[in-house]
């Protein structure tokens, strides 16, 4: 299985960031999990949201953001992986001046029914 990124369109999701599904089950025939890269625009920020099922890893590749992750606070660089586990309240900011760019990797694959606003 391939996908070409340039061929992928973005949408948005539940909590406002701007995805393009690099990896998924519905579109592409792979089967237990899913790879998107997530977009922050400078200044914006996710909205507070937790995965009930979905257990997510946020890879930075680009930016520089904060990251909210249960009662907890702090920066993300490029380079940093953050773990969400199940049922965990987390959102991200960039706080830079560049676009904050995220691969986000879900098991199972990401749904916007497993999405829940907080």
């Amino acid at each position: 299985m391939r996908s070409r990124y340039q061929d992928i369109v973005t949408y948005t999701t539940k909590d406002g960031s701007l995805i393009r599904e690099l990896m998924h089950p519905q579109q592409h025939g792979n089967r237990k999990q899913s790879l998107a890269e997530a977009i922050v625009h400078p200044g914006d920020k996710t909205r507070l949201h937790r995965h009930l099922n979905t257990e997510e890893l946020y890879h930075i590749t680009q930016g520089t953001g904060r990251m909210t992750l249960g009662n907890k606070q702090f920066e993300v660089v490029v380079g940093d992986t953050v773990a969400i586990i199940p049922g965990t309240p987390h959102c991200i900011e960039n706080i830079g001046q560049d676009d904050l760019h995220i691969l986000c990797c879900c098991t199972p694959p990401y749904s916007h029914e497993d999405s829940e606003l907080i």
